[in-house]
């Protein structure tokens, strides 16, 4: 079984997950361009039961265009997002996957809200793009 490391700048907040990821994905939407501070962001989705959480987490919420609740928990000491939870994917915890350190950490499988991806952005070539509308539901594209 695999073991992965996810932390903060600092390192204060740690996660050990076991196991594979259940989704690895690409969000172009406004939202995680203004959180990440880049065109895009890049998250890995596990099942609550595979994450060992160590050190203190700061949380804020977000409601996203679905109007789901987002939670996202961050380093209350470098200020780091690690992960997050969502009403729209109960039982799963999302991770930045920048925080895993790891260059051979797997590419995203699906890439969603294509409709705010920067043009000069590109993805893997075999990436199957989803658009997902306002009311949340995805339309393959």
């Amino acid at each position: 079984m695999t073991t992965r490391h996810a932390a903060c700048s600092c390192g204060q907040l740690h996660l050990t997950i076991e196991g594979e990821s259940v989704r690895i994905s690409t969000c172009h939407c406004l939202a995680c361009q203004r959180r990440t501070g880049a065109v895009f962001s890049n998250q890995a989705s596990f099942r609550r039961e595979q994450v060992t959480f160590t050190g203190k987490a700061a949380t804020w919420n977000r409601t996203a265009e679905s109007a789901s609740v987002v939670t996202f928990n961050f380093c209350p000491t470098c200020g780091s997002t690690v992960y997050w939870e969502s009403e729209s994917f109960p039982g799963r915890v999302i991770v930045a996957i920048g925080n895993f350190a790891d260059p051979s950490f797997p590419a995203p499988t699906v890439s969603v809200w294509e409709e705010s991806r920067h043009p000069w952005a590109s993805l893997p070539p075999d990436t199957p793009l989803t658009r997902t509308a306002k009311q949340g539901r995805p339309h393959h594209i």
